[in-house]
């Protein structure tokens, strides 16, 4: 292990070849974000965020009862405007420091990820779940609009299964997930944690650059139009045969060809 980090709700590893991982700890059995627990689990994705040497970040609970329940009702329940502005602010503030990470995420998804939960699975670049896992956005039974990341749903399952999700309430089961595209790969809940290493190596074996530039353009084609979105990406091209990983891979390419 090249790196380890524990503070009281995260713990972040980082191996030797640049593969990440956070864990969310000490969220009671279903991992629920309270205000400490977003704290600290984004302090942790920020502090990776800076290191050059992280290739890719897996993002996971505790155990596989949960990736993550949601948000913490009991300290939800007493909040008011302003108490509520704040708490919604640092867990948008998780949401997006996942989003903008520089290198890829990837969700390992283990039970409910509920509310909170999958806003923060959403905000991932892969999303790999288990056959047992459950999927939903079950703000509006306890009163409350689903906000924040929640916006990422209809692009990645369309607008109306995402309106379905957040105005019944009800979950989806992993197989349903994978159909709508809200997740990329199910596997049996024992094989997940080999399921989620082979796609982290993977990505760990490609070009570092050539991933966070891609990861960087994933990003700016959501914002941008489709004319702007492909002329921006010609400079990005170009400036990857700077970093001599373009050089690098195509000749090892080309020698296994032969």
């Amino acid at each position: 292990m090249a790196n380890t980090r524990t503070p009281e709700h995260a713990t972040t590893t980082v191996d030797g070849d640049g593969i990440a991982t956070v864990t969310i700890i000490g969220a009671k059995s279903l991992n629920i974000l309270s205000s400490a627990v977003i704290a600290d689990a984004t302090a942790a994705v920020e502090e990776l965020a800076g290191s050059d040497g992280v290739r890719v970040l897996v993002l996971r609970g505790t155990g596989d009862r949960a990736f993550v329940g949601g948000a913490d009702i009991a300290e939800m329940a007493a909040l008011d405007r302003d108490s509520a502005a704040e708490f919604i602010t640092g867990l948008s503030g998780l949401c997006e420091a996942v989003r903008r990470f520089p290198a890829p995420v990837v969700a390992r998804i283990a039970g409910y990820a509920l509310g909170a939960g999958l806003e923060l699975a959403a905000a991932c670049d892969l999303r790999i779940s288990s056959s047992d896992a459950r999927f939903g956005m079950p703000e509006v039974a306890v009163g409350i609009p689903s906000v924040i990341h929640a916006a990422l749903l209809p692009r990645l399952v369309g607008s109306g299964r995402a309106a379905w999700l957040t105005l019944t309430g009800e979950q989806i089961d992993a197989a349903t997930a994978l159909s709508w595209g809200l997740v990329h790969e199910v596997c049996e809940p024992s094989d997940l944690d080999a399921a989620v290493g082979r796609r982290a190596e993977r990505l760990a074996g490609f070009g570092p650059s050539a991933l966070r530039q891609q990861k960087r353009l994933l990003r700016a084609w959501e914002d941008l139009p489709v004319d702007e979105a492909i002329a921006a990406s010609v400079p990005e091209f170009a400036a990857a045969f700077d970093t001599g990983e373009p050089q690098r891979y195509m000749t090892d390419f080309l020698t296994r060809k032969r």
